[in-house]
């Protein structure tokens, strides 16, 4: 069991039979005398993957969820799916369309991600915040090319489009933000 003053960012705890992840925490003192202070929290379902938000009083307990985090590792994609195996226990899980669509820009065979794992189904796939990935297509390098204020679209080898400078080539391999799709650097 957890109290209120237990919460802080990424503690899983379970709310309605359901892991989910806590995303922002914040602590409301009353004016009133007495009245008891109000934590207010934003959290992911990580089933449904909704953000909700739900304000406790303070003391308040919730439940542990039977949620762990084990090493894993992206397989290959099957389709539209991708598979992802535990490195731990060699199991290998299938990841549905519609989650793996979000994931699979960043994922090349052999990523090494964190996957979580409530009551023994797996319900979430974390990204490591960088990946390198090669620039497969761009325009060409413009002469007198800076690093400030110019960008131009580049496709990388997993399909993700974004924008970058324009000094890159073709061929190069890039460091990406996986938070929001961002070049970071060359790698």
């Amino acid at each position: 069991m957890f109290t209120t003053s237990d919460f802080k960012k990424g503690l899983v705890i379970q709310l309605d039979g359901a892991p989910c992840l806590i995303l922002d925490v914040t602590f409301q003192s009353p004016s009133a005398r007495g009245a008891n202070t109000m934590v207010k929290t934003r959290y992911r379902n990580l089933i449904t993957s909704q953000v909700l938000d739900k304000t406790f009083r303070s003391g308040d307990k919730v439940d542990e969820a039977d949620y762990g985090r084990n090493k894993g590792q992206f397989l290959y994609a099957d389709g539209a799916k991708g598979v992802f195996m535990d490195l731990e226990t060699y199991e290998q899980f299938e990841v549905a369309e519609e989650a793996f669509e979000a994931l699979a820009p960043y994922l090349l065979e052999g990523t090494e991600v964190v996957l979580g794992l409530f009551e023994g189904r797996l319900v979430n796939v974390e990204l490591p915040m960088t990946v390198e990935l090669v620039v497969t297509e761009t325009a060409p390098v413009l002469k007198n090319a800076t690093a400030t204020a110019q960008t131009k679209e580049a496709i990388l080898e997993t399909g993700l489009k974004l924008q970058v400078p324009p000094y890159l080539e073709t061929g190069e391999k890039i460091k990406v933000d996986t938070r929001d799709g961002r070049f970071i650097s060359r790698a």
